[in-house]
Formats: C-alpha cells, structure tokens, sequence
C-alpha cells in the first residue's frame, strides 16, 4: 500500500461522487469492470490519482484543457516525476481521447497493464462500448 496524506481522504471522497464526465465513461464503461483491479480518485503521496492499480503500478490521469497551460503543464510534469519515483507508470490521456476514441484509449490501457503485469498474471480485457504518457489515439 502507497504512503498517503489522510488530509486528502474527504476530498478524495467528494471528487469519486463528482467524477467528470470523461471520468464517469472511463470508470463505468471501462474499468470499473476491468479485471485488474482499479479504483477512481486514489490518494497517493500528497496527490489524490484519477485512477490507480495497484497490482499494475499504474496511474491514469485523464486532462482536459486546463492542463495545457504552462504553469498546469509544469505541475503535471513535477507530479508525474514524483509519482514516478513511487515506482508508478503515469498515463496521461486527453479528454478529447475518451470523447474521440474511447476503444483506442481501453486498448492503450489494456496494453500497458499487460506491460507491468508477470505473463502468468495477464487478465482478459472487457469489451468496451462506444500519457508520461500522452497519447494521440
């Protein structure tokens, strides 16, 4: 388990029943489904994760505009690096993907965390409807 700020927890809480709508699409047409485990609005470090997996070491966080400003650009960047030396994948998927191409964001996902897992442990992904790593899909 990740060492986590306690501060974070009722804010986590807030934002898992405030999920955006990329979010919400993700999470319930998605992952929530997934075989390996994920869950939504994570705290971690003094951060609180979109989405984690533990057993994959994976974060995706998902951006939309705000993200993109040079001062929110360079926050991400510091975020991932630190979140990044917990020994953590960063995938960073534009909210533009999840409207666009949701079936090639599932897919990227479904590869990455067959990526971190041993073969022995690699799941089967759900059929979906409808990063550092950013992605163009």
């Amino acid at each position: 388990m990740k060492e986590y700020n306690k501060k974070n927890i009722p804010l986590a809480k807030v934002l898992r029943k405030n999920m955006t709508p990329w979010e919400r699409k993700l999470w319930y047409d998605f992952l929530r489904k997934y075989p390996v485990r994920f869950q939504r609005q994570k705290a971690i470090g003094n951060y609180i994760v979109d989405f984690y997996s533990a057993k994959a070491k994976l974060v995706i966080e998902l951006d939309g505009g705000e993200h993109y400003t040079p001062q929110n650009a360079e926050k991400d960047k510091m975020r991932t690096k630190i979140l990044s030396d917990m020994n953590l994948k960063v995938l960073r998927v534009c909210n533009l993907d999840i409207d666009r191409n949701f079936r090639g964001v599932c897919e990227y996902i479904d590869l990455k965390v067959k990526e971190s897992l041993p073969q022995s442990a690699l799941p089967t992904a759900p059929s979906s409807e409808g990063a550092e790593e950013y992605r163009d899909f």
